[in-house]
């Protein structure tokens, strides 16, 4: 029975990760590249997109468990080189479920001219203090994993200069919902830069505006939008 149960939750985190990677790649949140990972519920490691997975073209079956360093826990196929992401940041936040590396578009050209994080849209709140990697580099290495882990702390999302964006959350879903706030208001942010100084929400109305949008029924509405647009 309990072998049932555990095929059953990772069958259920493989259509989580499937869906939620389709639809970011279908809003060009991510690319080629990117990768989504949720912790095993065993703790062993993680499942990630394999590293031969078309982003365009997943199946459940392109989800592969590893442990932390990069080992398969079944067959033969092997992760992407910057699994490090995931396996650092889930060693450094035990309230992390899900994490998720994109290549999104506005977020990155604003990191490439010295702009980091400005929340300007009333969702942006959700996601917090969002801070900046510095280094751009890929990161396939323990050692730089840590690194990115470490500047990431306690947030739920941060920018890496040139590079993309990492967000982490206490599940799939959570995880989905904001890294389309994270892409969202760096568009508008671009957007506003075009026609004069974005006015920023400061800390006191952040605090207000995430305590009401961080409802899970409001979390909700936003995969339930995003799965009609692609799943029905």
């Amino acid at each position: 029975m309990k072998v049932i149960e555990e095929e059953t939750v990772l069958a259920a985190l493989r259509r989580d990760l499937l869906q939620a990677m389709t639809m970011l790649e279908r809003e060009g949140i991510i690319d080629f590249n990117g990768h989504f990972s949720a912790r095993l519920p065993d703790g062993r490691g993680l499942l990630i997109n394999a590293a031969d997975s078309v982003r365009s073209r997943l199946r459940p079956e392109d989800f592969i468990a590893i442990d932390f360093e990069g080992r398969p826990l079944e067959g033969t196929r092997g992760p992407p080189m910057e699994f490090h992401i995931h396996a650092q940041i889930y060693h450094a936040r035990p309230d992390a479920q899900a994490v998720v590396h994109t290549h999104p578009c506005w977020s990155t050209v604003l990191t490439t001219v010295g702009q980091g994080f400005a929340p300007v849209t009333m969702q942006a709140a959700v996601l917090g203090a969002v801070p900046t990697f510095p280094k751009t580099a890929s990161i396939n290495t323990a050692e730089l994993g840590r690194e990115l882990a470490a500047s990431l702390g306690d947030s739920s999302a941060a920018l890496l200069k040139a590079h993309g964006a990492v967000v982490a959350a206490a599940s799939v879903e959570g995880a989905f919902v904001r890294a389309v706030y994270l892409e969202e208001n760096a568009h508008r942010h671009y957007l506003a830069l075009q026609i004069g100084e974005p006015q920023v929400l400061d800390a006191e109305e952040c605090a207000v505006i995430s305590r009401n949008l961080s409802r899970p029924h409001l979390l909700r509405k936003v995969w339930d939008y995003y799965h009609g647009k692609y799943f029905g």
